[in-house]
């Protein structure tokens, strides 16, 4: 058996007992790695035994030894920065803006075929929407000004990080607030129109 076959016994999930990896100790010999030594010399203790078990068990064993492991910590060892919460906020407002335009297409494109014919058409939805009260128009407004704002102005600041320009710390963090006064100013200015 060689070094590294050995060193994976040890780490091996799959390893029954930890009295039957104690058995597989190296012998002080064991690391000389010259090429004439053919292979790795083992200590006089007799050979580890082994215990068969069904794949069942092997399976029941590895998943216990995988809960047991550490999780990796990805997300709880960092803090929260406003640089990958924007850029996130930036993706989530992109896919609901897409899905917002393509249901209107497919819906004004299908409307004539449906029998609903100038549902969707621009005169008939400002008809609509100009007899709705102020309350109901600004609840459906500013949402809707506020994520094609901050998608517009974090865009911009995605494009200019492709310039590699405001990519400092100081820089990238005065841009973000720089966006977040922006969208907040413009999404104001939209519901106002």
């Amino acid at each position: 058996m060689s070094l590294f076959a050995a060193a994976r016994l040890v780490r091996s999930p799959l390893a029954m007992d930890q009295s039957v990896l104690s058995a597989a100790r190296l012998s002080p010999r064991a690391l000389h790695t010259s090429s004439k030594v053919g292979a790795i010399t083992w200590s006089k203790q007799p050979p580890a035994k082994t215990v068969p078990v069904s794949q069942e068990q092997d399976l029941k064993n590895l998943n216990r030894v995988r809960n047991e492991r550490p999780i990796s910590p990805h997300l709880t060892i960092y803090q929260p920065q406003l640089t990958w919460y924007s850029s996130i906020a930036n993706r989530i407002t992109g896919v609901g803006l897409s899905a917002l335009l393509y249901t209107y297409a497919i819906g004004y494109l299908a409307a004539p075929y449906l029998g609903l014919g100038e549902a969707l058409s621009s005169g008939v939805l400002l008809t609509h929407i100009s007899h709705l009260p102020l309350w109901l128009k600004l609840t459906v407004k500013a949402p809707l000004a506020a994520v094609f704002s901050y998608h517009l102005f974090n865009g911009i600041r995605h494009l200019s990080w492709d310039l590699n320009k405001f990519t400092t710390l100081r820089s990238s963090y005065a841009f973000g607030y720089t966006v977040l006064a922006a969208t907040a100013v413009s999404t104001v200015g939209l519901c106002m129109m």
